[in-house]
């Protein structure tokens, strides 16, 4: 009902913009450009500079010239030489003829390419469509020297192929820039697209090809690539630079990921809400949530949620032996809806569980400063005797590893966060396995549980909706205070879906009373202290839950002499845990490198040089504006 208001309120708002358009005078001399596609060739040298060639099929109507411009700077590129200009309509080529000086309207089928007046490299060419339309094909090529910077670990493509004050909407932009020589693998070369419609999607497609996309893009936008790629292939560059440059570009973009993702999230509630603002919908959206909110009341008090069988203050057996560290997690915590946040654990106390049933073995070694370093490495292929979501985080590590007999942490950690399309598919892959396991096993109800996400999702669009209508629109009070009730309500039933069924919720009373166990044990003063062998067990767990460091430090208080136990000389995995910072430095970095490859769909950037503006050249600068005025309530129906 609300898009339907919005619908009809917007109608009201183009048509009274079109009677106010053609009340007065429409210039024939109003020109205008579309882009059906833009398309980038860009081939990157081994001296560090790079060919591009555009092709602009574009539909022109009533422009005498048009022009491409770039910003400047020689920190970023020194200089644009090899300008040429032709048309290329129909597959028939015309080459344009070169002039060596600025002008406003360029001559019909002459170009040039210098700086103008402005300070800017610009390109500009006559298309002589003065009083006619037409669709044309131009192909437009120039060589960019220095655009590659050589550091010592990557060289470094930043290139804005379009800039913010470029004039034209296109359908489809794409591009592909070919590298000077094959990567050994495509895993050496990275690469980040920024757009600010967050619409773009860009790949690395062979071992030295990188192509973009971008659907409809909007004028006024800019478009960038970023790329590092093996250093070696840049012999005789002039920008080189002696540091490294991989940690400060993955910085960068994760943050700017993080800030596209913000982005994301608040345009998806934005076009929700318009409605809201209008006051006369008040009244009807007000009787239709109440009317809702009573069917929530009634499904409230029919909805009975499990209790446990029996209370259980601690619990020192392992509840089931085979439970996977994402299962018990999920059990414990039910991370329903925020299971990437969890698995950051979830992969650490993994690894640790498949040490001990020996799929991987670990161990610490010390260099000269005393620093550890933790090397991983496989020592058995997955089989049917291991869980499937153990399964997939052992086949995650050993596509890490590679050929390699075994590699450092660091360089797990730094695979994740370079592997953000495998690390979501891991994530997905393992929360899915981790449900259908539980559902097996009678512990998880599934249907319950996609009852549960909905309610949850639904209870969040209340809120916020509250929270929006009574900031935007203060009239709209009595709204916001209905949608609150529905929030509220629909929170309660959440919370009264049995996601887990009966033996769930036991097996939960168990896990509760194992960590608190764990948390506590060096309290208890109990007579009998589970064996050394035990709480190797219980490490895998605590791991998991986030408590394996406080397990650690009330081991050394039961054990006040655990350095000279034979036991612990015996068992690596307690010595591996006993002596490294494991459950605290590498837990985190994993969390945080899965953080970032989950996050890593970019949407930042716009500082870079090249991009500039392009355009037409305006016949009649002072009736210029009827056009943006049609755009302007266009884009309002659009959204």
């Amino acid at each position: 009902m609300l898009k339907k208001v919005r619908n009809i309120l917007t109608v009201i708002f183009i048509t009274i913009c079109l009677s106010i358009l053609f009340s007065g005078k429409v210039s024939a001399s109003d020109g205008s450009l579309y882009l059906d596609k833009l398309d980038f060739q860009a081939t990157i040298h081994s001296d560090g500079s790079m060919d591009v060639v555009e092709t602009w099929d574009i539909d022109i109507r009533y422009t005498n010239t048009l022009y491409k411009t770039f910003k400047m700077d020689q920190d970023k590129f020194s200089e644009i030489t090899n300008v040429q200009v032709k048309e290329t309509t129909d597959g028939e080529t015309k080459n344009f003829t070169q002039i060596n000086t600025e002008m406003y309207h360029v001559t019909k089928d002459c170009y040039y390419g210098l700086i103008n007046s402005n300070g800017d490299f610009e390109i500009a060419w006559g298309v002589g469509l003065d009083n006619s339309s037409d669709t044309r094909t131009y192909e437009i090529s120039y060589t960019v020297k220095d655009a590659i910077a050589k550091y010592n670990d990557y060289a470094e493509l930043y290139w804005q192929f379009i800039g913010e004050n470029f004039e034209i909407d296109a359908k489809e932009v794409t591009g592909t820039i070919t590298l000077p020589e094959s990567a050994n693998n495509m895993e050496e070369i990275k690469v980040w697209g920024h757009t600010e419609n967050l619409n773009g999607e860009i790949h690395v497609t062979s071992l030295n090809k990188i192509k973009f996309k971008i659907d409809y893009f909007d004028a006024g936008r800019y478009v960038e690539v970023r790329s590092l790629f093996p250093t070696d292939m840049i012999t005789n560059a002039n920008r080189v630079y002696s540091t490294n440059r991989y940690d400060e570009v993955l910085e960068e973009e994760t943050k700017w990921a993080n800030q596209a993702n913000l982005r994301r999230e608040w345009e998806e509630i934005q076009g929700e809400v318009i409605g809201v603002f209008l006051i006369f919908v008040v009244l009807a959206l007000c009787i239709i949530y109440i009317e809702k909110a009573v069917k929530y009341g009634k499904k409230l008090k029919e909805l009975k949620k499990y209790e446990p069988e029996q209370r259980l203050e601690y619990f020192r057996d392992l509840p089931e032996k085979e439970v996977t560290p994402g299962e018990a997690l999920y059990i414990l915590e039910e991370p329903y809806n925020s299971f990437t946040s969890k698995f950051g654990k979830i992969f650490s106390a993994t690894l640790l569980d498949l040490k001990l049933k020996d799929y991987i073995d670990l161990r610490v070694e010390k260099n000269e400063k005393n620093k550890e370093k933790i090397y991983i490495k496989i020592v058995k292929e997955p089989n049917e005797n291991l869980k499937s979501d153990e399964q997939e985080i052992l086949k995650f590590i050993k596509k890490a590893i590679k050929s390699k007999p075994e590699i450092e942490i660091k360089e797990l950690e730094k695979y994740i966060t370079s592997h953000s399309t495998e690390v979501e598919s891991l994530i997905n892959r393992s929360q899915k396995l981790i449900l259908n396991q539980l559902s097996q096993e009678g512990i998880l109800n599934k249907k319950q549980k996609e009852e549960y996400s909905t309610y949850m999702g639904t209870a969040g669009v209340y809120y916020t909706f509250a929270f929006l209508v009574v900031i935007m629109f203060f009239l709209a009070f009595p709204l916001s205070i209905v949608l609150l009730i529905n929030g509220i309500l629909c929170s309660r039933i959440k919370k009264k879906f049995n996601v887990l069924t009966q033996k769930g919720v036991n097996e939960k009373e168990k896990w509760k009373g194992l960590k608190k166990y764990m948390e506590d044990f060096s309290l208890l003063n109990e007579k009998e202290v589970p064996a050394i062998e035990v709480w190797e067990k219980y490490l895998v767990y605590a791991t998991a839950f986030g408590i394996a460091d406080k397990v650690l430090k009330q081991l050394k208080t039961v054990y006040p002499n655990i350095d000279e136990l034979d036991t612990l000389n015996t068992s690596t995995y307690m010595y591996f845990m006993y002596h490294s910072n494991f459950s605290t430095s590498f837990s985190n970095s994993i969390s945080s490198s899965i953080s970032s490859a989950h996050s890593s769909a970019t949407g930042g950037g716009g500082g870079f040089s090249g991009g500039g503006g392009g355009g037409r050249r305006p016949e009649v600068v002072e009736e210029a504006d009827n056009a943006s005025f049609i755009k302007i309530g266009l884009y309002f129906l659009e959204e």
